[in-house]
C-alpha cells in the first residue's frame, strides 16, 4: 500500500489553495492525497496556546499517518520539517514547494527583509483583508494568468473559514524567527524541494545555501515560476512533482 500524500498550504491560506491540482495529483499518485488546514487557518478551530511552532506541529502530526509523505508549501514546508525531525515515525519524505528552513535575511542567508515581514503584520492588525489580498498578488507574480489566478484562488479560499488572528500573527513570527538550518542538515527523512527562480520570499539565492546544508538534499528550479508555481506553472510542477514521488 502507497503512503499517504499530505498537503500542507502557506501563510494566510488554507486547503482551498490545493483544490485547483488535488484531482490530478490523485490521478498521479493513485493513493490517498489529502490536505490539512494548519491549525488555526481555514476549518481548523483549534490553536495551540501560546502559538508556537511546536505547539502547531504537534497539533497537525496528531491527524497523520505514518510514513506519510508531507507536501508542504511556504509555511507549510516549515511544519513538514519540524514534524520529520520530532515525529519521524509519521514522515517518509519530505518535499518542499517555495520553502526554506529559515526565511528571514540574514548575514550570509538570502531571505525576506525583517521590514517586509513586520509591514504585514502591522497592515494585518487594521487591514486583514486586504494584507492577504496583497500576499496572493506576490503568490501570483511571475504567472500570463495572474489576475484569473488571484481570483480563482479567492474563491477556493473563501470555501473554508477565514483564518484566526493569532494564527495569523503567529505564522508570521515563526517566518521570522524561527530558524531550521540545523534540523535541515541533520534531518533522517529525504528532502525534495520546487523552487521558482522568480519567487520574491525564497531567493534563488537561498537554493545553493540549502544545498550546501545538506549533501542529499534535491530539487528542481521551475525558470518562469514564482512563489507559487503549482498556480501559474501548473503542468510543469505536476510532471515535476510525479518524478519525486
Amino acid at each position: 500500500m502507497q503512503n499517504e500524500l499530505v498537503l500542507l498550504h502557506g501563510w494566510g491560506m488554507n486547503q482551498g489553495v490545493w483544490q485547483l491540482i488535488k484531482p490530478e495529483l490523485e490521478f498521479l499518485y493513485s493513493a490517498n492525497v489529502r490536505s490539512l488546514d494548519l491549525p488555526g487557518f481555514g476549518n481548523s478551530s483549534v490553536c495551540p496556546t501560546p502559538y508556537t511552532l511546536h505547539g502547531a506541529a504537534a497539533l497537525l502530526s496528531e491527524q497523520l499517518k505514518p510514513h506519510s509523505i508531507l507536501m508542504g508549501w511556504s509555511l507549510g514546508g516549515l511544519f513538514a520539517l519540524y514534524i520529520a525531525k520530532h515525529w519521524p515515525e509519521k514522515v517518509s519524505k519530505v518535499i518542499l514547494i517555495a520553502s526554506t528552513p529559515f526565511f528571514a535575511e540574514s548575514d550570509n542567508w538570502p531571505g525576506i527583509k525583517a521590514n517586509v515581514l513586520t509591514q504585514f503584520k502591522e497592515q494585518l492588525v487594521n487591514h486583514r483583508e486586504k494584507t492577504i489580498e496583497r500576499f496572493l498578488a506576490i503568490q501570483a507574480m511571475g504567472s500570463e494568468s495572474a489576475r484569473d489566478d488571484i481570483k480563482q484562488l479567492k474563491q477556493l479560499l473563501n470555501q473554508y473559514g477565514a483564518p484566526k488572528s493569532e494564527a495569523l500573527s503567529a505564522g508570521l513570527d515563526i517566518l521570522q524567527n524561527d530558524d531550521l538550518r540545523d534540523l535541515f542538515a541533520h534531518c533522517s527523512v529525504p528532502i525534495k524541494a520546487i523552487f521558482g527562480r522568480l519567487d520574491a520570499l525564497v531567493p534563488y539565492k537561498a537554493i545553493s545555501k540549502m544545498a550546501a546544508l545538506n549533501a542529499d538534499f534535491e530539487y528542481e528550479v521551475l525558470d518562469k515560476s514564482s512563489h507559487a508555481p503549482f498556480i501559474s506553472h501548473k503542468d510543469e510542477f505536476l510532471s515535476t512533482v510525479k518524478s519525486m514521488l
